[in-house]
C-alpha cells in the first residue's frame, strides 16, 4: 500500500497521543503527510448574537490548545503536515477531509476523551469505520 497521507484527527486524548505517535512513525517510513485535523463541537445556529461568537471563541481556544501539543509532535519529528480545525460532526468532518484532501489512510484513536461515548470502541470512530472509503487504523 502507497501511502503519501494519512489523516489524523486528534482530541487530546491517550488513545489520540498514542494514534499521533503511530502515525509520525508510518510518516517517516513512508516519507508522507500527515493532514492533522481537530473536529470542535459545532455552534448552534439558534445561539444569537453576541453569545454564538462567545462560544466561537470558547471552542477556538480550546481547539487551538490541543493542536499545539500535536503540531509540537510533528515538528519535533521533522514530519510534514498540515492541520485543520473543523467544526460538525466527527466522522463527517473525517470523511470529507478524506476526499478533499485525497488522504491514503486515517490513523486514529480507538476512543475519545468521553468515557461514556467511549463505552463501545468509540462512536466517533465506530463511525469513521463505516463512512469512510480508506483504511483506518485504529490505535489504543
Amino acid at each position: 500500500m502507497n501511502v503519501n497521507r494519512i489523516l489524523l484527527p486528534v482530541d487530546g486524548s491517550g488513545p489520540s497521543d498514542a494514534a499521533a505517535d503511530m502515525a509520525i512513525g508510518m510518516a517517516l517510513d513512508n516519507n508522507a503527510t500527515i493532514v492533522l485535523l481537530h473536529v470542535r463541537r459545532p455552534v448552534p445556529t439558534g445561539l444569537g448574537q453576541p453569545n454564538a461568537d462567545d462560544l466561537l471563541d470558547i471552542l477556538t481556544k480550546g481547539a487551538e490548545a490541543v493542536m499545539d501539543h500535536y503540531r509540537e509532535k510533528l515538528e519535533d519529528a521533522d514530519v510534514d503536515y498540515t492541520d485543520l480545525v473543523i467544526g460538525g460532526d466527527v466522522a463527517e468532518v473525517v470523511d470529507n477531509v478524506v476526499r478533499v484532501e485525497k488522504c491514503d489512510m486515517v490513523v486514529m484513536g480507538s476512543k475519545g476523551k468521553s468515557d461514556l461515548e467511549g463505552l463501545i470502541l468509540g462512536s466517533a470512530t465506530h463511525k469513521v469505520l463505516h463512512m469512510v472509503s480508506v483504511p483506518v487504523l485504529v490505535v489504543k
